[in-house]
């Protein structure tokens, strides 16, 4: 088990579930909230199991890869940052229109081309930076804890908070700390907007 394999084979999931959701029959809709609701926590917990075990190694061992931001490292995980709060913004913005509306697919649209182009990046240079640098030993150990992070969220998903890069690039631990502290007051919000009025 390799987490650069782990990441390469996930990002193809995600590339033909995006695929899926266009070829999908666009009057039931039903069926496309499902799909993307499934794809969402997909996203959003590969997101996260990233930012909380791959990219603090990565900035550890890495030197810059390929085109990466100002050929370092620190450009590289910056950028990885920055494009998932890109793909949580269009998602949000999907999850706030009506499903199979304009507003809807234009979303999410968004959040695939958001979501390739980060691929994309993270393809040619975090994975390479990773393979060129990182035992094959801590290569397994972070795959394990990252599937097993995605196994335990995967049933009901996470509540998505953006980071900011810079400071992910200077301390991840305290700013995934920070994300945590603003996540717990959303989850309440929503199970208290999802709870049943009396």
């Amino acid at each position: 088990m390799d987490i650069t394999e782990i990441i390469l084979e996930q990002h193809a999931q995600q590339r033909a579930a995006f695929a899926q959701l266009e070829e999908f029959p666009k009057k039931d809709v039903e069926g496309l909230e499902a799909l993307w609701k499934r794809l969402v926590i997909f996203l959003e917990t590969h997101a996260e199991a990233e930012e909380r075990y791959f990219y603090p190694h990565l900035l550890e061992k890495g030197t810059g890869a390929a085109d990466a931001d100002d050929g370092t490292v620190e450009g590289e995980v910056e950028d990885a940052i920055k494009d998932h709060n890109k793909i949580r913004d269009a998602i949000g913005r999907a999850d706030e229109a009506k499903v199979g509306s304009d507003e809807w697919w234009q979303a999410v649209t968004d959040a695939d081309i958001a979501n390739s182009e980060h691929m994309g990046e993270e393809e040619r240079q975090d994975l390479r930076d990773f393979r060129d640098h990182a035992s094959l030993q801590l290569r397994h150990d972070i795959a394990v804890e990252f599937l097993r992070y995605q196994a335990t969220k995967a049933a009901t998903g996470i509540e998505p908070v953006n980071k900011d890069a810079e400071e992910y690039v200077e301390d991840p631990k305290a700013e995934l700390e920070e994300a945590e502290g603003k996540a717990e007051p959303a989850k309440k919000a929503s199970a208290k907007k999802a709870s049943p009025k009396k």
